[in-house]
């Protein structure tokens, strides 16, 4: 039994749709034409996951209005992209680091923490 979707339910899930793809394309192109590995690292994996959050709301919509009830069996894949994209970033940013540094490569400066100066230098 195939229920037509009311025309708000449509549009909203096209615009969640193509806001998703947009998001990966935009990773995608960052990927293209950032110059290092560290500053193309980033763009895909912010675009894997707003990308995917908008298209499990897609997901959400359409098939709870098509089935009658609320469908958030799509929220497990989201919650695992949003799990495992970051962890996947940070081994592979560690990875290139040990290695730019093996080389005698340049890698970017440390992150500077937000410590209080010496105190015992008066």
């Amino acid at each position: 039994m195939s229920t037509a979707l009311p025309l708000w339910a449509e549009v909203l899930t096209a615009v969640f749709a193509v806001l998703g793809a947009a998001f990966a394309a935009i990773g995608s192109f960052g990927l293209v034409r950032l110059p290092t590995f560290f500053r193309r690292i980033h763009t895909p994996t912010l675009g894997a996951t707003v990308g995917v959050w908008c298209i499990t709301l897609a997901t959400i919509i359409y098939f709870s209005i098509q089935g009658g009830s609320l469908f958030l069996h799509a929220l497990l894949i989201t919650l695992f992209v949003a799990l495992t994209a970051p962890v996947t970033t940070i081994f592979l940013m560690r990875a290139a680091l040990f290695r730019e540094r093996q080389k005698g490569g340049a890698v970017p400066p440390a992150a500077t923490s937000a410590r209080a100066p010496d105190q015992g230098k008066l």
